[in-house]
C-alpha cells in the first residue's frame, strides 16, 4: 500500500480568523482596571467622578452658554489624573495632565455641549464640576 503524506496548510481564511481572536483575546487582558462611579445633577449642571485605582477614560456631557463658569475641584490621593474640557465646535477651554489636589475656575467663551474627559492611571480619588 502507498501511504500518501499530507503537508497541512492553514487557509488565508483560517489564518486571519485566528489572528483576529489572539487580538481580541490579548486586546481583553488590558480592560479597564480600577473602578469609577459617576454621580449626575443634570438640573444643576453638576457631576462627580469618584475613583478607586482606577486606569481608564470616561466622559461626562454638559450644555454650557457663552460666559459660563465651572468650579472644577480634584481631589487627589493617589495614581495620575488628567482632565481635558473640549466643546463640540472645536473649543478645549481647559487640558490638564497630572492634576494635583486643587479648586479652580474655567469660563467658556461660547455656547455649545461640552465634554469633560477624565483620564486616570491607577488614580484614586475624585474630581467634581458645577456651573457657578
Amino acid at each position: 500500500m502507498f501511504l500518501e503524506r499530507r503537508n497541512p496548510r492553514i487557509n488565508p481564511p483560517t489564518l486571519l480568523l485566528l489572528l483576529i481572536t489572539l487580538v481580541i483575546t490579548l486586546t481583553a487582558c488590558s480592560a479597564p482596571k480600577g473602578s469609577i462611579v459617576i454621580l449626575e445633577k443634570p438640573n444643576e449642571a453638576e457631576f462627580s467622578m469618584e475613583f478607586n485605582e482606577w486606569s481608564s477614560n470616561n466622559k461626562c456631557e454638559l450644555a454650557l452658554n457663552k460666559g459660563d463658569e465651572l468650579q472644577i475641584e480634584v481631589i487627589r490621593e493617589n495614581g495620575r489624573i488628567a482632565l481635558e474640557i473640549c466643546g463640540k465646535n472645536g473649543s478645549e477651554p481647559y487640558t490638564g495632565n497630572n492634576l494635583i489636589s486643587s479648586i479652580f475656575t474655567v469660563k467658556v467663551a461660547e455656547t455649545d455641549k461640552y465634554e469633560i474627559r477624565i483620564t486616570g492611571k491607577t488614580a484614586t480619588g475624585k474630581v467634581l464640576v458645577k456651573r457657578i
